[in-house]
């Protein structure tokens, strides 16, 4: 769920974020863990379209058990994994022709993309 677990340590170095509390006490989000057929739902409605967004989320989230902010962010880490695997496979592909990519290309792609970066897995 999105709980939050209370003072997981006494050493308050760091920025304080939006899941920690600015003294001795951190508060770290717990980790969403998905059922199995959360996720098989979740990547089924993934294989139709890369966004879902207005009441087609809430419905969902409602059909999941979840919250729609779970299922955003699901779906926000999910095409970052997208487009890395299709990156992966594009250079493999690229690779058995003798092409390389340059090395930056992760991080001009990372910049087109900021939008979907998301730092906290809830």
């Amino acid at each position: 769920g999105l709980e939050l677990s209370h003072c997981v340590g006494t050493n308050s170095l760091g920025p304080a974020g939006p899941w920690r509390s600015g003294g001795p006490c951190k508060m770290k989000r717990v980790r969403t863990v998905f059922k199995p057929e959360q996720l098989e739902r979740l990547e089924q409605e993934f294989l139709k379209q890369q966004y879902m967004v207005g009441t087609e989320r809430v419905d969902l989230a409602a059909t999941l058990h979840l919250t729609e902010t779970q299922v955003k962010v699901w779906f926000q880490n999910r095409r970052i994994k997208w487009r890395k695997q299709s990156m992966e496979q594009k250079a493999a592909r690229l690779s058995q022709f003798g092409v390389t990519q340059p090395a930056s290309a992760d991080s001009t792609d990372s910049k087109d993309h900021e939008e979907d970066t998301v730092d906290v897995e809830l």
